[in-house]
């Protein structure tokens, strides 16, 4: 059960009453944003909740059990901390939402409503719609390993163990040319090979999209030069001389971990757990079946 200060149970057994919502969003990059659906700026809690023209929220319903409940926040991207770059670059993604009811008159006077998370985002032209999730659904998330013959770790990090400083798996470049939307033409990181960058990824060092990230789906030389294709467009369009830092790719094989980077001992995954082809196989004339291992 929700606690009501004296105040605020007060000032909501009167006759009239000064409430507003804010909402307090902690995006994935560490900034703090706040909005509200009052005419002037609320102060509370070391934010700063800005007018937002438009911003529009549903009420979420709290529901008994661990079913996930949620809500919506849609508005027009007309606040200058609202970038559409931002939204277009997963900033917003699963950011912490908190709801508050104000009383606009003595901010000191509020409840908080909801916590949750940014889910769905959807961008009609200059408006969008945000999902708010309760925190009910990292119950949904899966946990733990999942036994596979392939490996499961993300490549370099702790658990692969493979030196990300190494020059042969990773290094900066620049664009020479912008060919596409999700295509660029690059000159470096000379140190590593054609082909190794494929399911890599860059970090812009200079240019619109400096700090962000990009995933590599395929890495090739068309003859002309070396070719990056990335999986998602950039937030904002690239642009001839923007430099990047880039990191090698795995396709999570045994092989590549073996042939590639010489990293068999610290390979998580079973390369030799036995197949659909397996369990469906049977006993043959002239074949070893004593029952000993196969590998």
């Amino acid at each position: 059960m929700r606690q009501l200060s004296s105040g605020l149970a007060a000032h909501l057994a009167g006759k009239t009453t000064t409430l507003a919502r804010c909402w307090r969003i902690a995006r994935s990059d560490g900034r703090i944003l706040g909005f509200t659906d009052h005419d002037q700026p609320l102060n509370f809690g070391g934010t700063s909740h800005e007018p937002a023209a438009g911003f529009t929220a549903s009420d979420m319903p709290a529901s008994l059990g661990l079913s996930v409940d949620t809500s919506d926040i849609s508005g027009a991207l007309v606040s200058a901390v609202l970038d559409e770059a931002d939204l277009a670059a997963g900033l917003y993604d699963n950011a912490r939402v908190e709801v508050w009811l104000v009383n606009w008159s003595t901010p000191d006077e509020r409840l908080l409503l909801e916590v949750g998370s940014i889910g769905e985002i959807t961008r009609m032209g200059s408006a969008f719609k945000a999902e708010i999730r309760s925190l009910s659904h990292t119950l949904d998330q899966e946990r733990g390993r999942i036994v596979s013959s392939t490996c499961d770790a993300d490549f370099a990090d702790a658990r692969c163990g493979v030196n990300s400083s190494n020059p042969r798996f990773g290094g900066q470049g620049s664009i020479i040319e912008v060919m596409g939307p999700r295509r660029i033409r690059v000159s470096g990181p000379t140190s590593v090979p054609a082909g190794y960058l494929a399911r890599g990824s860059l970090r812009w060092a200079s240019g619109e999209n400096i700090s962000r990230r990009a995933e590599i789906r395929n890495d090739q030389d068309d003859g002309f030069g070396r070719v990056l294709d990335l999986w998602e467009q950039p937030a904002r369009m690239p642009a001839q001389g923007d430099s990047f830092d880039a990191l090698a790719g795995c396709d999570k094989r045994f092989e590549t971990c073996v042939n590639r980077y010489a990293n068999a001992v610290n390979f998580r995954g079973f390369p030799f757990l036995p197949g659909n082809d397996f369990v469906a196989g049977y006993a043959r004339s002239g074949e070893t079946n004593d029952g000993g291992a196969l590998i």
